[in-house]
């Protein structure tokens, strides 16, 4: 089974391709209590980006993804041969290219990379992701940079706060318009290029509420007619 994407079939990843001096090849798992342990604290695992695009039209995008979160669960080890492999490609792919490997392994997830050694073994290779765990974000190899992802839950908010010290971008979900300014830090289009994004430091990350079929929780997207309220 083929793991990662290379050929720029996923939206995002071929936005953050177009003109970068890096060429992006993602992993795209369907998320579950393992794969994403905090999808269901900050409120936005009904409303989870694998619900959105091709993947609202053909039930066998979803299909495949799950079949990639299966493998990982039942033989980690053929698994993780599977990606290594996978990723030496990358690799030389970009050499041939003239162009700089960087890879997102966790498309719809939020696995724990540096806890199994991946990113280590490939220095040469850029590796970046969102995250909810908050204790991840200091824990990383020089090679590997997160963001955090926002919510406004209740309960997420001790994980939130932990991260807004840091030195690190934080994505927020808005409802159909960015605006300038959110907790009083400035608002970038995060739509762009995710790569512009990670590098961006103590900024909002802000990306637009892609369409799942679901209702979105009010922790999770934020609406900016309503910003005055929550600062």
């Amino acid at each position: 089974m083929k793991l990662l994407d290379r050929s720029g079939a996923n939206t995002k990843l071929a936005k953050t391709n177009d003109g970068s001096e890096y060429l992006v090849a993602g992993l795209s798992m369907y998320p579950d209590d393992v794969l994403c342990a905090f999808r269901k604290r900050p409120e936005c695992d009904k409303t989870c980006i694998v619900f959105s695009g091709m993947a609202r039209v053909f039930p066998k995008v979803n299909e495949s993804r799950q079949r990639k979160s299966a493998w990982f669960h039942e033989d980690r080890p053929a698994f993780l041969t599977q990606l290594r492999k996978e990723l030496r490609l990358h690799e030389k792919n970009c050499i041939k290219k003239g162009v700089k490997p960087a890879v997102r392994l966790n498309v719809f997830t939020d696995v724990q990379w540096e806890k199994l050694g991946i990113p280590q073994e490939f220095p040469d290779t850029f590796f970046y992701d969102y995250t909810k765990v908050a204790s991840r974000l200091h824990k990383l190899p020089p090679n590997y940079k997160l963001m955090f992802s926002y919510s406004g839950a209740k309960a997420f908010r001790p994980f939130l706060l932990k991260a807004w010290t840091q030195d690190i971008p934080i994505s927020v979900v808005f409802k159909n318009k960015l605006p300038r300014f959110f907790m009083g830090r400035r608002v970038i289009d995060g739509d762009k290029s995710d790569l512009d994004n990670v590098a961006a430091g103590q900024v909002i990350v802000g990306l637009i509420e892609k369409v799942t079929g679901n209702e979105a929780s009010p922790s999770f997207v934020v609406d900016p007619d309503l910003i005055t309220s929550i600062n």
